[in-house]
C-alpha cells in the first residue's frame, strides 16, 4: 500500500466510512497478528491484536504520518502487549497469593465507586440490549462465556477467520453505542448487524 493509499484510507476512517474500516482490518490484521505473535504467547495473541486494533482506531486522529501506518500499529500493539502482561502479573502477584485482598479492595472502594460500577453496568446492559442479536450473542460467547475464537466458530458453524471479523465489527458497534448512552442520545432501533466476514 503507497502513502496516498495510506492517506486515503485514514481520511476515509475518520470521515466514519465503516467500509474504510473492515479494509483497515482486512489489510492490516494479518501482519500485526504475525507481528504479535513473535512477541506474545499464542493464547494471548488474539486478544492482544484486538486491543491494539480498538486503541489504533481510538488514536486514530492523533496519527501525524511521520512513520508507515504498519509501524505505527507495531508501536501501539508493543504497549498493548507490555499492557497485557504487566496486568496479567499484578493479578497473578497480588490475588493469587493473597486472594482475601480482592475483597478488601472491592470493600475499599466505597458506596461512590460501587454506585459508578453498577451504573457502568446498566449501561452496558443496556447498550448489548441495543445491538443486534449477532453481534451482541458473538460479545457474549466471547466476554461473558470466555470462549475462544474456534470455540465461537465451531458453536456458531462459521470460519474462524468470520469470528475474528464479526467480534471485530461487534467491537466497534458496541464502542459507538455505549458513548452514546453515556452521553444521553438516543437512537430508534437497534444498530444493525452485518453478516459479512
Amino acid at each position: 500500500m503507497s502513502l496516498s493509499e495510506e492517506r486515503r484510507l485514514i481520511e476515509a476512517m475518520l470521515a466514519g466510512d465503516e467500509g474504510a474500516v473492515l479494509r483497515f482490518w482486512r489489510i492490516f490484521k494479518p501482519r500485526l497478528l504475525r507481528f504479535i505473535e513473535r512477541k506474545a504467547e499464542p493464547e494471548a495473541a488474539e486478544e492482544i491484536l484486538q486491543e491494539t486494533l480498538i486503541a489504533a482506531l481510538d488514536c486514530l486522529p492523533l496519527y501525524k504520518g511521520r512513520s508507515r501506518l504498519f509501524t505505527w500499529l507495531c508501536g501501539i500493539a508493543r504497549h498493548e502487549i507490555a499492557d497485557f502482561y504487566r496486568k496479567q502479573k499484578i493479578k497473578s502477584l497480588v490475588f493469587s497469593r493473597l486472594p482475601f485482598l480482592e475483597k478488601l479492595v472491592a470493600e475499599a472502594l466505597g458506596p461512590e465507586l460501587a454506585l459508578e460500577e453498577k451504573e457502568a453496568k446498566e449501561r452496558i446492559w443496556r447498550t448489548m440490549k441495543r445491538l443486534s442479536e449477532g453481534y451482541a450473542l458473538i460479545l457474549r460467547l466471547k466476554y461473558w462465556e470466555g470462549l475462544s475464537m474456534a470455540q465461537i466458530a465451531e458453536r456458531l458453524k462459521i470460519t474462524v477467520k468470520a469470528v475474528e471479523s464479526r467480534l471485530f465489527r461487534a467491537r466497534l458497534a458496541f464502542q459507538k453505542e455505549y458513548v452514546r448512552q453515556e452521553r444521553g442520545e438516543t437512537v430508534k432501533g437497534r444498530v444493525p448487524f452485518e453478516e459479512g466476514g
